[in-house]
């Protein structure tokens, strides 16, 4: 940055990297600095930001944050404490002058509120006297390259910046690329004697569940709800959360932990000549190392497999780079040097990316490697397992005890020979109500908010398992008694996969529910619900202008949500006589009052 002078010339070379990551990449970036930290001789610490402890920021010399955008321009779950904090208005406007920073943020330009937080971020540190080493990375999913077409050079001159500021002790140099550095922590494997940890239930507990705690649910149904015949198989899943401490309300999500299968377990555990049942302690080889708060300690290695390492997830380039340093064999160590250059990323999307090579895949592609890889490195070589979010689709007024969702199971085909399957949707959809499994679940508040006021009159568009957050809405209300329930929705067609159809319909009859109904392929020209949206236009306005109604949109993040967004400002336009702009400043002005919400996924 032109013009930038230091506060802070002190010799101490401490670097903090601090990351808010809601999938894995901007933790797995976040490692990857650490990574290059340590090449450069920096004491390093990397941790989740609300993992670290505040109170300290004030007295970090040098810290670069790594943080996502999510949802509508929302913190990841883990960054939510932290930004909270950093907004509090008592907070001296000197109190970060000791630290150099950097932010690097990571988003898609698809979405409007592009790397929201990392703008945001960056002026508020700099409002709080800290000094920014160079403007933010903006790193975007959209790019054929992803986020490394930006990050890449970003970082080439934050270094050079870095060593200009903390040069590098006399007698030393940066430890090359080929160097293999240590592992974070070291694997000592125990007698067979000893009997690993289970995760912690926490039944009876008193306390909601969480991340760390969750409610292990029985499942009591799982019934699909398609058409035997239908390409697609959704299912309707219920637990019993009986005692569990849970409280929801619509618009909430329950988060669900997946494991891996029996068979993938065992495979990766052949591949790398690894004991399933044998034991292990984890421990550090920094003291300042965070622990994984997720294992149990002593833990087995069919647990790390099972519960932990998402081996079924697509590598990023990362695992290839480390995988290179373990290889005996030289075409294979070329081949993965390769893609983990930046070069060599095209050829690398080509390979992994575009047919979604699993990792178990990736390391049958190159066995003299795999069954070489140290156990000490399997943490940093692959991530942990993240829960998925699914909307709830029941109501907790209705019956306290159940909680639903509607899932799809993901499974396509790509030019690989075995089908792609979605890891939480294929094991939850293998559990039978008389297996007796229980499945790792708690709750968390959703972006979808209702009016506390149940006579408020709601207009809902939800497209295929979409709709699940208004049956939870709709249950809820209709228990009341109350009307004004308006919904779009819309799927393939009336026979195939139109969900909840006979309790719309009594619904429907008792005078609580109008649903207009846009089945796609059911006749010669496509409908969706869009053009449902349209046709209802002078209806949808005296709702939404006179009675001061509720708009929501929920579904997959395709082209639906712009098309119904567009297809409601037209409404405004031609029912509300306004201009293009007016329209659109109206429709500002409703989700600013939170009268027009929407909750999309990829």
């Amino acid at each position: 940055m032109e013009g930038y002078a230091p506060t802070s010339q002190m010799t101490e070379r401490k670097i903090l990297i601090l990351y808010g990551s809601q999938t894995g990449t901007a933790e797995d970036m976040a490692e990857r600095l650490g990574r290059e930290a340590r090449r450069r001789h920096f004491t390093c610490r990397v941790d989740s930001i609300d993992s670290y402890n505040i109170a300290n920021l004030v007295h970090e010399q040098l810290v670069i944050f790594v943080c996502a955008t999510t949802g509508q321009g929302d913190p990841p779950d883990n960054m939510k404490n932290f930004w909270r904090f950093i907004f509090r208005r008592n907070l001296p406007h000197n109190s970060l002058c000791q630290m150099d920073y950097a932010v690097l943020g990571l988003g898609d330009s698809s979405y409007p509120k592009f790397n929201f937080i990392a703008k945001k971020l960056q002026k508020r540190l700099q409002n709080l006297g800290a000094n920014p080493l160079q403007s933010p990375a903006l790193g975007d999913d959209q790019h054929d390259l992803g986020p490394d077409a930006v990050v890449d050079p970003w970082l080439n001159d934050l270094w050079d910046k870095i060593l200009s500021l903390y040069p590098l002790p006399p007698g030393l140099s940066v430890l090359s690329d080929l160097i293999t550095l240590p592992s974070k922590f070291s694997l000592r494997f125990l007698d067979k004697q000893v009997t690993a940890c289970n995760a912690s239930e926490r039944e009876g507990s008193g306390d909601p569940p969480t991340e760390l705690h969750p409610h292990h649910a029985t499942l009591v149904t799982n019934q699909r709800v398609t058409a035997q015949e239908h390409f697609q198989d959704v299912r309707l899943i219920e637990f019993d959360i009986t005692g569990s401490g849970i409280q929801y309300s619509p618009g909430d999500v329950v988060m669900i932990q997946p494991q891996n299968s029996p068979q993938d377990v065992q495979n990766f555990c052949s591949l790398l000549r690894l004991d399933p049942d044998s034991v292990f302690v984890l421990e550090p080889r920094d003291p300042d190392t965070p622990m994984p708060p997720h294992l149990p300690q002593p833990c087995s290695v069919r647990h790390l497999v099972e519960r932990y390492l998402d081996i079924r997830c697509v590598p990023r380039r990362s695992f290839f780079q480390l995988l290179s340093y373990f290889s005996p064999d030289e075409q294979e160590r070329e081949k993965l040097q390769e893609f983990s250059s930046a070069a060599g990323q095209e050829e690398l999307y080509t390979y992994c990316n575009r047919p979604r090579r699993t990792t178990l895949e990736v390391l049958v592609d190159f066995p003299h490697t795999t069954s070489s890889i140290p156990a000490d490195y399997l943490l940093e070589l692959i991530p942990r397992i993240r829960p998925r979010a699914f909307s709830i689709a029941s109501s907790m007024q209705v019956d306290p005890n159940k909680l639903q969702i509607l899932m799809a199971v993901v499974q396509y085909k790509t030019r690989l020979h075995d089908v792609r399957r979605g890891l939480c949707s294929s094991w939850l959809a293998s559990i039978s109500p008389e297996d007796g499994k229980r499945v790792p679940l708690w709750v968390k508040k959703g972006s979808l908010k209702f009016p506390n006021d149940p006579d408020t009159s709601l207009i809902m568009v939800g497209p295929g398992t979409g709709v699940a957050p208004f049956h939870s809405a709709i249950e809820e209300r209709a228990a009341l008694g109350k009307p004004g329930n308006n919904l779009f929705f819309g799927c393939r067609g009336k026979t195939k996969d139109f969900y909840y159809e006979e309790e719309w319909e009594d619904l429907e009859n008792r005078g609580l529910l109008r649903v207009f109904t846009a089945f796609s392929r059911d006749q010669e020209d496509k409908i969706y619900v869009q053009q449902r949206i349209q046709e209802n236009g002078a209806y949808l306005w005296e709702i939404i202008s006179n009675r001061q109604g509720y708009f929501y949109i929920a579904g997959n993040a395709n082209s639906m949500p712009n098309q119904v967004t567009d297809a409601l400002k037209s409404i405004f336009q031609s029912e509300g006589q306004m201009s293009t702009a007016e329209a659109e400043q109206y429709l500002v002005m409703l989700e600013k009052s939170g009268r027009f919400q929407s909750e999309t996924w990829s």
